[in-house]
Formats: C-alpha cells, structure tokens, sequence
C-alpha cells in the first residue's frame, strides 16, 4: 500500500501540544493544608507555554482561509512564541517571519533560524513594542505577503488556555484548585486561565504579577504601567496583582534547582515568588501557577546565577 503524505493543512499536531504535568512544590515551600503546583510547559512542541497560542492561532487562521502555504506568518515576539511559531510553521509547511528585539538570547536565535524562521531583528531598547509597530508596517506594506497573528490582539490567544490549560488543571487538581498565579506578558494566560476556571468555580482567584521596574529581566513579561497594553487584556478580571523583583526571581532559579531538581526560566521562578507570597498568605488552598519555559534558552542569565 502506497502512503500519501497530507498536506499541511491536514496534519494534526494536537496531541503534541498541552497535556502537560502538573509539578507538586514541597522542597522550596511546605505548609499544611496548603499546596502549590507548576504546569511545566516546556514539555510539548516547540518547548514553552506559547505552543498553545501559536497552535491556537494557527489553526484558526487556516480555517478562516487567512494564512495558506502562499502567505507568510509575521508577527512580534520576544523569544518564545515565535520559537512556536517556527516549529508548529516547519511542522506544516508555513513560512515564518518574525520581528524580534536584538537582545534575545543566542539559544532563540539558533533555534528560530534552525526552524527556517525568517528575522527581522529590532531595537533592544524598544522591546516587543516596537516589534509590534514594526510588524504592523510591514503589513500595511505589503498585505498580500503576510498574515499578521498580532499574538497581543488575538482572542485565540487567551482562548487557548480557555479551552485547554484550565480543563487540564481542573482536572489535574480534581477541582481543588483555590488560587491561580501567572505573569503578564502577552496575558493570554491569565485571562483564558480566568475566564474558564471562574466558570468552574467563581470562588477560585486570579492573581496577576508584573515586573517591578520597567528595566528588568524578566523576559516575556510586561511592567503594564509603562508597556503598551495588549488589547486581549481586561485588568478587572484579576484578583489582585502582585509586583515581583527580578533580582529576587534569578535567586529562586538556583533555589528551584537545588531542592525541586528542576532548570528553569527566570519567568518560572518569578511565578513561583508570586505564588509562594499567595500561598503564604491562606491558611488553605491548592495554588496552580505556570512554568513557562526551562532554562535550555538563558545561559548567559543561568551562568551568572550558579
């Protein structure tokens, strides 16, 4: 029998996507009655949260007949959604362009161009705003060329952890999730995590956390009194927002690999300072937060913590 290979239109990366564990902390934070746990969201393709929304984007982009094989995926990125962007894109046959500030890391880099990603690369001073601008313009130059994904403004966005990441920590927690602590970056996160499990459960709280200062290290993340604000982005729905000190985050990386045996990203760590703060703070609960990514992409950061 002869094979025929399908189309990129038709191959399914779903199962390959999400359906990741769910981390019990208890070395870097013990307390009776109450518990944190991590989804550890570099186990899917293209290795980090992002995987969901690009996946998300996608699909629905080539269902609406708004990207095909003749257009090029562009859109505005600090490292790892555009990493999803140029697996998931390799996966189907897509090209990728992506404007990306010029001080992310060397791993992003190596691994975009390796996935045949195109780069346009942006002022390190202008962070994922001005990539943004700069990825506008290029639509507006040229229409025919692209399919702008517009990550920050895409309702697939968030609604990729609504129809996914929150079912998996409902029922990863058997519904005894209490408290959910994520960062602010694109906020998909945060608000399809909201949306969803307020559903569930209208008692279970969003906490929100952003950089301290607007120069910081937290890759991926906003200081929203100073960025520019995502459209998909509704302040109300959270429950309270913390504010997290970098410097302190790159400190718990080498806590988080000393006693849970885990590498990870300053982002990761930055959320689990936030969700040890909530966990400090109730005398019961479940916390579910997020660990974006590993610690695979930030050398130049992790050697000069350990």
């Amino acid at each position: 029998m002869q094979l025929v290979a399908t189309s990129y239109i038709n191959r399914d990366l779903s199962e390959m996507i999400g359906n990741t564990p769910l981390f019990h902390i208890n070395r870097v934070f013990n307390k009776p009655h109450t518990n944190i746990y991590a989804k550890l969201e570099w186990m899917q393709m293209g290795g980090s949260i992002k995987s969901r929304p690009a996946h998300s984007i996608i699909k629905a982009a080539l269902k609406s007949g708004a990207l095909n094989s003749d257009k090029e995926l562009l859109d505005a990125s600090s490292g790892n959604t555009a990493i999803s962007y140029a697996a998931i894109g390799a996966a189907m046959g897509l090209k990728v362009t992506i404007c990306l500030p010029e001080n992310a890391s060397n791993e992003r880099k190596t691994i975009l161009e390796a996935h045949g990603a195109r780069l346009i690369y942006t002022s390190k001073f202008g962070g994922t705003d001005e990539a943004q601008a700069i990825a506008k313009e290029l639509k507006r130059e040229d229409p025919e060329r692209y399919y702008y994904a517009d990550q920050y403004n895409n309702p697939n966005n968030w609604k990729a952890h609504y129809l996914y990441t929150a079912e998996e920590i409902i029922s990863q927690t058997k519904g005894a999730v209490t408290h959910v602590v994520v960062g602010l970056g694109t906020t998909g996160t945060a608000m399809g995590l909201a949306r969803r499990l307020k559903e569930f459960n209208p008692n279970i709280k969003l906490i929100t956390l952003q950089p301290d200062i607007a120069m910081h290290n937290l890759e991926g993340w906003k200081h929203m009194e100073t960025a520019l604000v995502p459209g998909i982005y509704d302040q109300s729905i959270a429950d309270a927002n913390l504010e997290i000190d970098s410097d302190q985050a790159l400190m718990m990386v080498k806590e988080i690999a000393l006693k849970e045996g885990l590498m990870v990203s300053p982002s990761s760590a930055a959320n689990l300072l936030g969700a040890i703060t909530v966990a400090n703070e109730i005398d019961t609960g479940t916390v579910v937060t997020v660990f974006p990514d590993n610690a695979e992409k930030y050398s130049e950061i992790i050697n000069s913590t350990f």
